[in-house]
């Protein structure tokens, strides 16, 4: 996949009716989450909100969530600390294999 592609999880083009069928979620409960910044569907130009996989099972873990009596915002200081850390393990990934890279070559000079 280039990295201009998107993977079939991330992109948006799931309509709110369909997220509310496959999540047991009101249409009101989608857009209420929306509301909390807790899920940021894509709009069309006509306005109509369009929702990943990915947004499907964010939804589900936050009813999981909200089931277990934890409220939006700790569910969002939550899910922002997580993406924090999924971003600190994606740069020192990254850093690793430059220096990998990087013994490689120097291993070859003289």
């Amino acid at each position: 996949m280039s990295s201009g592609e998107t993977s079939y999880r991330e992109r948006k083009v799931i309509s709110i009716g369909t997220v509310s069928e496959l999540t047991g979620l009101s249409v009101r409960q989608i857009r209420y989450y929306e509301e909390r910044k807790l899920v940021l569907p894509h709009r069309t130009n006509k306005g109509t909100r369009k929702y990943s996989f990915t947004d499907v099972e964010r939804l589900m873990e936050i009813a999981n969530h909200r089931e277990d009596g934890v409220q939006t915002a700790e569910i969002l200081k939550e899910m922002r600390k997580k993406e924090q850390r999924e971003l600190n393990k994606a740069g020192l990934k990254k850093q690793m294999l430059r220096g990998q890279i990087n013994a490689q070559f120097q291993r070859g000079r003289p």
